[in-house]
């Protein structure tokens, strides 16, 4: 497309590359000075133009059509040039575009923005585009973090502090101080290395605002959370999100399939992925 109508499209080509269809803009004039050679076989090319009548688009369809490129046409009248020149054309029907002159491209532009957001999801979905390959290409955002895997974000190895449930608190807390993130709880775990509870900062505070003596010589489990939530290391990130803000929780175990920790989700590497609460 030109103008406006090429913003649009160089939008489109990102929403296409984004959901896993392979696309590139490519600029009418510059297309006549050698950017044809980017066209390969099995491409389409998606012409936008609202009037149908862009000097530049329909100088250029002949061409493409010669290199066996099929071409699809959004423009406003079917029987336009550029309707007559593709192979598929969406028309829009007539646009009164906004604005008190009715001139500058406006509604025609949303609308081609729309139609061809619609498109490049269908074409994702036909092709099967998974919501782990999204999580590939968004590797840097908060949309593609939300569907990586617990063991992508987790703690674990030396950053989890792990205690026998046995312990008293202080032996816990002692063993448990180590450089590098700090982790907002202590794994307690039975004979057998299976997770029997939890012990957070939180409770920590509680037990000090007692002001009784010898309560850090407590085992842990007696203080403990008994049963604490989990999830596997092979969950999605957004099933953790979903349990750290239904349980109103900071810290949720990841264990394996005997139960022994792997690891630990902590809200503070999650905050940009949580839900918001919405007022009620």
């Amino acid at each position: 497309g030109m103008g406006k109508a090429g913003l649009i499209g160089r939008k489109l080509t990102a929403t296409l590359s984004s959901t896993g269809t392979r696309a590139l803009f490519l600029h009418p004039a510059e297309a006549v000075h050698g950017d044809l050679g980017s066209l390969r076989a099995g491409d389409v090319l998606l012409a936008l133009s609202n009037s149908g009548e862009t000097d530049e688009l329909c100088r250029l369809l002949p061409i493409v059509r010669q290199l066996s490129i099929p071409v699809v046409a959004v423009t406003a009248r079917a029987t336009s040039t550029l309707g007559s020149l593709a192979q598929v054309t969406l028309a829009t029907g007539p646009i009164v575009e906004a604005g008190h002159f009715g001139l500058a491209p406006t509604t025609s532009t949303t609308v081609m923005l729309t139609l061809g957001d619609a498109l490049a999801l269908c074409v994702s979905r036909v092709r099967g585009f998974s919501r782990e390959q999204f999580a590939v290409l968004h590797p840097a955002g908060a949309l593609g973090r939300k569907l990586q895997c617990v063991c992508d974000a987790m703690r674990s190895g030396a950053e989890l502090r792990i205690a026998s449930e046995e312990s008293t608190i202080r032996e816990a807390l002692v063993a448990g101080r180590k450089s590098g993130r700090r982790t907002g709880a202590v794994i307690a775990v039975d004979a057998c290395g299976k997770l029997s509870g939890l012990f957070t900062d939180s409770d920590l505070a509680k037990l000090l605002e007692q002001r009784r003596e010898g309560q850090l010589d407590r085992p842990l489990r007696e203080v403990m959370t008994c049963r604490p939530k989990t999830i596997s290391a092979d969950s999605p990130l957004a099933d953790a999100c979903s349990l750290l803000a239904q349980h109103h929780i900071s810290e949720l175990p990841v264990v394996d399939d005997e139960g022994r920790p792997v690891g630990l989700v902590d809200i503070t590497d999650l905050i940009e992925l949580m839900p918001e609460e919405r007022p009620e």
